[in-house]
């Protein structure tokens, strides 16, 4: 792939992974616009490029998170944190393992990708009935963890989903946008390990380099500006672009 493509989907990659407008949603747009065609190496640099800017965000929630699992202290707040997680991430997994090529099938249907976009919005409008501040529980991390899966689908926003869903549960802004961040690392681990046990053998170039480091910056600005975002209580405002986008993709398709 020539440079300027590479980086273009970076950079796109980068701001619509974190930024609730879906990154799926738009890759799968901009390469059937410009006949596209990425190999499983760029695609999973392009993930870890975004798994980087993650987890150099929340390095420290990460290192206490680790911490609290090698020492297995279940007094370490950290540790609940840590279950939390793995109660959160069974759903998507359990997806993935059994209807992987009915999600996967979807991403050549261009009505989908628009009708996610809109699902988008909606879940996006319902965080504006935030109310409350209620501590992290394990209904709320299996809640997220849902919607997680819901985001599997081309045009629904991974983020927009889990935050707008703790959110609408009534959780602590703040520790629903660092659960639902730290969720998103096992899922793309998860993700980026499939694919490379389906093809264990990918050539890496240097424009898929250059592209996984320029989607871990844009990432990481893309987290900054999310948590501005969801902290003034102005997350739902995502939903005009993405009633906008998912319009713009159905009217195309037809």
């Amino acid at each position: 792939m020539d440079l300027f493509w590479a980086l273009l989907l970076a950079v796109v990659q980068g701001l619509t992974e974190w930024l609730p407008i879906s990154s799926s949603g738009h890759l799968v747009v901009i390469q059937q616009l410009m006949g596209l065609n990425t190999t499983v190496a760029f695609d999973v640099l392009l993930h870890l490029g975004t798994l980087a800017s993650v987890i150099a965000y929340f390095w420290r929630d990460v290192l206490a998170i680790l911490r609290a699992l090698f020492t297995l202290n279940t007094h370490d707040p950290n540790f609940r944190i840590l279950l939390l997680l793995i109660l959160g991430s069974i759903p998507a997994a359990l997806a993935a393992f059994l209807f992987l090529g009915f999600f996967e099938s979807l991403f050549t249907n261009m009505l989908v990708v628009g009708g996610g976009f809109i699902t988008t919005a909606i879940i996006l409008t319902l965080s504006r009935f935030h109310r409350g501040k209620k501590d992290l529980d394990w209904p709320v991390a299996l809640i997220m963890g849902l919607l997680q899966t819901l985001a599997i689908i081309p045009g629904i926003s991974r983020s927009g989903s889990t935050i707008s869903s703790g959110l609408l549960w009534g959780t602590d802004r703040e520790k629903v946008f660092r659960f639902a961040f730290l969720l998103s690392i096992p899922a793309i681990l998860g993700a980026t390990a499939f694919e490379l046990i389906k093809t264990p053998s990918v050539a890496i170039d240097i424009n898929s380099v250059v592209a996984a480091t320029v989607a871990a910056v844009v990432g990481y600005i893309a987290i900054r500006v999310v948590r501005r975002f969801v902290m003034s209580d102005r997350f739902y405002l995502f939903a005009i672009y993405c009633v906008a986008m998912g319009l713009a993709v159905i009217i195309y398709a037809l």
